[in-house]
């Protein structure tokens, strides 16, 4: 019984070995597209503390989409990501007391090459420290 039971599972292992192939890797990277009629948020658009707004966003890739995620975070020392396609008028540089900052991830359902987010959205007007800083922030979507 042992000998059988080691051939078996020495003829599983090499089976495995036979069929494994490489898989593709996709090499191509998901779009985020904001260039349609009601896509929003715009490059420079204006949100506000306690006033809803709908994210919309069209995603596309060329195999298949997971998830995204929205990060929400203060521009007050004027940092970049190398991201944005135009530039917009800050206000000046200062120091960040008590900045809103917001990281969510949001799956996609599967096998689908496209999506269209409509999603509501309501940053909060403060936090246990009090209202939170009116200013630039940035608003990143990743996929």
């Amino acid at each position: 019984m042992k000998k059988i039971s080691f051939i078996w599972v020495f003829l599983l292992s090499m089976s495995a070995f036979v069929s494994c192939e490489k898989e593709e890797i996709d090499k191509e990277k998901p779009q985020i597209d904001i260039d349609f009629e009601g896509a929003f948020p715009q490059n420079c658009a204006t949100v506000y503390f306690g006033v809803p707004f709908q994210v919309k966003t069209l995603f596309r890739d060329n195999v298949e989409l997971g998830s995204y995620r929205i990060d929400i975070h203060h521009n007050f020392d004027h940092h970049s990501h190398s991201t944005e396609v135009s530039e917009c008028t800050p206000d000046p540089v200062k120091e960040a007391v008590n900045p809103y900052v917001f990281i969510q991830d949001y799956p996609l359902p599967g096998g689908q090459e496209e999506f269209l987010t409509d999603l509501s959205i309501t940053l909060p007007a403060s936090n246990d420290k009090g209202p939170f800083e009116d200013g630039d922030y940035h608003f990143m979507i990743t996929l």
